[in-house]
């Protein structure tokens, strides 16, 4: 009897303290792909536009995807953690610059760790751990963390339609 009622315990202090673990109770599934760490803030970013079947988005200057979270206000991020493991922020050392996008619409904010994270019309950019590279769109409205994650149009708002087939790069 006792060493039933010590498994159920053990068992349960387990589940309790993975569900601790979270940031916010919800998240995304692990990335199935070797994925290319997104570039580190040594230098200005570099943003330009890429296409696929979804349309024209904002890339980071080598092609890469980036992302805007439903769940941030303003230009205030609230990825961090967990969160920000899976949806690492795009990080500028400088000014960001742009190729083929209205220049007034790319900013910066201000992390709680004070790096300095791209803004797009008052977005803050994320990566996607699950693009391996240029091009790739896994993270086209996944929901998790709080919120859906989008691609996000030259225009500043972001772009909602979602894959119609199982995800991958377009």
């Amino acid at each position: 009897m006792n060493r039933a009622v010590a498994l159920v315990v053990g068992v349960g202090a387990v589940a309790a303290l993975a569900t601790g673990c979270s940031d916010s109770g919800s998240s995304s599934p692990a990335p199935t792909t070797a994925a290319a760490a997104p570039p580190t803030a040594t230098a200005a970013a570099s943003l330009k536009t890429g296409s696929s079947s979804l349309g024209t988005f904002v890339t980071d200057g080598s092609g890469r995807t980036l992302y805007v979270f439903a769940h941030d206000t303003g230009t205030t991020s609230t990825c961090y953690n967990a969160c920000a493991t899976q949806w690492p922020p795009a990080l500028t050392a400088g000014t960001p610059k742009s190729s083929g996008l209205t220049a007034a619409k790319v900013g910066t904010t201000t992390r709680t760790d004070h790096t300095k994270q791209v803004t797009y019309n008052g977005h803050p950019l994320y990566y996607f751990a699950a693009d391996g590279g240029p091009g790739q769109t896994n993270g086209q409205g996944v929901d998790a963390f709080g919120g859906k994650w989008y691609i996000v149009s030259p225009n500043g708002t972001p772009i909602t339609t979602t894959p119609t087939t199982g995800g991958g790069g377009y």
